[in-house]
């Protein structure tokens, strides 16, 4: 058999067997998905551990309404193509509720506010169990995770505090107000996931791959044109032929220059490269050597 299809038949049966445990383990699961590419290989797990039934869970976006409007149009046509239920928790209500306070300035950004909507609506839901689609290959923070990885009433999570997981056994013991964050896909890396995406041939949005996109240079990285973004003085808007390797909030989610268009393409400028999607093209990564970690402390992915 060749090496990579049984590696990833093997990682494919271990996020099966995850799926399957907290289905049976909890009451009240839902799955995140953003039209993302973790999220979108997730959801496709999910669907294969209970086909030709379906997934017995609804599945939930996170929305800051600074969206890439091809990731919308996916999620979307997505959720109607297998008829699962969608919940969106929304941002704007949380601003709207007084829940939060928008940022104001050309560097705003509705990405840390995301935090207590999803709290909120995990309470309002009485969601006890969260599927993730974070890799511990993207991030320091999301390294020292666990598959379960436990949150209190106040849906925090403590890096110290993690149980133990010897030979795959998964304690999903919680009370009243707690909740699980839980990761199938902790064991891929970026590679893995691309080659389960061509081996499967799933369907991403097209942002994805290679096209032509208005952008401009900031703090070293590619930001989209769109309406949620102010040019500062000096920025200046170009047409190159870009793609994205991860997807999130539209202000500060970047791009990089490629000329990869197809699956096969990307796999191999994936393979090149040395630095991970999160730490090349997310801002919100940038902010401190301890910001992903800070903010998971305060309930985030």
């Amino acid at each position: 058999m060749d090496y990579e299809l049984s590696h990833l038949k093997t990682l494919e049966a271990e996020s099966i067997h995850i799926i399957r445990e907290v289905a049976a383990e909890f009451e009240r699961p839902v799955l995140l998905f953003s039209g993302g590419k973790d999220s979108v290989v997730m959801l496709h797990l999910a669907i294969k551990a209970f086909a030709p039934a379906k997934p017995p869970f609804p599945v939930m976006h996170v929305d800051t309404g600074h969206n890439f409007d091809e990731v919308i149009a996916f999620r979307d046509a997505t959720v109607e193509r297998y008829g699962l239920r969608l919940v969106v928790a929304s941002v704007q209500d949380s601003i709207d509720a007084g829940r939060v306070v928008e940022e104001t300035g050309p560097r705003a950004s509705r990405n840390r506010l995301q935090t207590v909507t999803l709290l909120d609506a995990i309470e309002d839901n009485e969601f006890d169990a969260v599927f993730g689609g974070a890799r511990r290959d993207e991030e320091k923070a999301r390294a020292k995770e666990r598959v379960y990885s436990f949150r209190d009433e106040f849906g925090q999570w403590d890096p110290k505090n993690q149980r133990p997981e010897l030979w795959s056994l998964y304690n999903g013991r919680h009370r009243k107000g707690e909740h699980i964050r839980v990761f199938p896909l902790s064991n891929w890396t970026e590679l893995d996931i691309w080659q389960y995406i061509a081996e499967e041939e799933i369907e991403l949005p097209s942002i994805y791959y290679a096209h032509r996109r208005e952008v401009f240079r900031r703090d070293g990285m590619l930001l989209a044109i769109t309406p949620f973004i102010t040019l500062g003085e000096g920025e200046e808007p170009i047409e190159i032929t870009v793609r994205f390797r991860t997807v999130g909030d539209a202000t500060c989610t970047g791009a990089v220059e490629s000329t990869a268009s197809t699956v096969t393409q990307v796999i191999e400028e994936t393979a090149a490269t040395r630095i991970t999607e999160r730490g090349a093209t997310r801002a919100d990564d940038r902010i401190s050597e301890a910001g992903m970690e800070d903010r998971k402390r305060e309930g985030y992915f």
